[in-house]
């Protein structure tokens, strides 16, 4: 499995609104890719900060999406976060909750 971690600053006046819109319309839009198997969405209570993290089946359909539906994603989302937000990915080694084992490990 794959991981894609966003961080974000959301603005503070539309906190509400950002949670609604990504439910509403972004989390519809990453069930339709190819690979996507699950997202979560962490929100500050005190504070701007927001990372979001989808686990994906394999690197390339990650990429894909990427490539693909994460311009529009972040066109959508434009209104309620600045600055742009910052994606870094990583192999998921191990998740108790999805009990996904590492492939890489030995």
């Amino acid at each position: 499995m794959f991981t894609r971690i966003v961080s974000m600053q959301v603005k503070p006046s539309v906190r509400s609104e950002f949670i609604e819109v990504f439910e509403n319309q972004v989390i519809p839009t990453l069930r339709k890719q190819q690979g996507f198997k699950d997202e979560l969405l962490f929100v500050s209570p005190s504070g701007p900060e927001a990372v979001a993290i989808s686990l994906w089946e394999s690197k390339e359909n990650a990429e894909s999406y990427n490539r693909a539906m994460y311009p529009e994603v972040l066109q959508t989302l434009a209104k309620f976060v600045e600055p742009t937000p910052k994606v870094v990915t990583y192999d998921l080694a191990y998740s108790s909750f999805h009990k996904i084992a590492s492939r890489i490990a030995a």
